[in-house]
């Protein structure tokens, strides 16, 4: 079979990118005071920040079933089939739509449910162009992946619990008492959705908190594994540079990659937030 790899936006995968790899990557809307934009059409990381800076109101939702069908019928004219990779069910019915919408397409459109977002995500388009090459058929891919989806960590600090207070994470007291005593949650995604981790005074001690949680699922839950180490991170680039340097300081050859947060993320964190995981990955 010819088969065809589609995800989304949340996967961190640009147009660049995504040409690179021979996958279709579906832009995830985000509507920002009334106007509804699409991520990497005609919505960077820049805009966004200077809107949420603004005190925009802004919130997320999961593409049209119109452009997911579009897409599809698309790849289809060429490809015998698809395996499509949508953020986490934890996150977003996005896989829940998408498993509905794939019922009328007669076994020639799978959704697998990675349970992952951001690197993790890409990790798993990774492993299943891998399958691919290996020749597996459509439905062992979409097993395979499934079977595999919590076999990946991520952990994340926001530097402001402001956002997270806007977005009904947390209540306005809670936030208001962490400002004062600047306490910063450590939260963790590990095959659904965001779950408090710890909670730490001070971003020097949070990062501490994450490097020392990735050390031990290293040496347990992954131990003797083909692995990557990653990371992620909102806002500015220099962000970026800074937390990749700190990363590639401690992980050395283990790390693999870095990107700026989906911004269904970033919605929470707001800019500043830092994050790192590791994914087994198909060898």
């Amino acid at each position: 079979m010819k088969i065809a790899i589609a995800t989304d936006t949340t996967s961190g995968i640009g147009p660049q990118e995504a040409r690179e790899l021979g996958v279709s990557v579906l832009p995830m809307p985000v509507t920002i005071d009334g106007q509804e934009y699409l991520e990497t059409v005609d919505l960077d990381h820049d805009f966004f920040f200077r809107k949420q800076a603004e005190g925009a109101e802004i919130t997320t939702s999961q593409p049209s079933p119109g452009a997911l069908t579009d897409l599809w019928d698309r790849l289809l004219e060429d490809h015998d089939g698809i395996l499509y990779l949508p953020m986490t069910s934890g996150l977003s019915s996005s896989y829940a739509t998408a498993a509905t919408l794939a019922e009328d397409y007669d076994g020639r459109v799978a959704v697998a449910d990675a349970k992952r977002i951001s690197v993790p995500l890409w990790q798993a388009v990774q492993d299943a162009l891998t399958l691919v090459k290996k020749g597996l058929a459509l439905e062992d891919i979409c097993h395979r992946l499934v079977e595999k989806a919590l076999c990946a960590s991520i952990y994340i600090t926001p530097i402001t619990l402001e956002f997270l207070k806007k977005g009904g994470r947390i209540t306005p007291a809670a936030a208001a008492i962490g400002t004062v005593l600047n306490l910063k949650p450590v939260l963790q995604i590990q095959g659904g959705g965001v779950d408090a981790y710890a909670k730490v005074r001070g971003m020097k001690q949070a990062v501490e908190k994450m490097f020392a949680a990735l050390d031990h699922d290293l040496e347990t839950r992954f131990a003797g594994k083909p692995v990557r180490v990653f990371a992620a991170y909102s806002g500015d680039a220099s962000v970026g540079e800074s937390w990749s340097a700190q990363m590639r300081e401690h992980y050395g050859d283990l790390f693999t990659r870095i990107d700026p947060l989906a911004l269904n993320i970033c919605c929470h964190t707001g800019p500043g937030a830092v994050a790192l995981g590791c994914a087994e990955y198909e060898e």
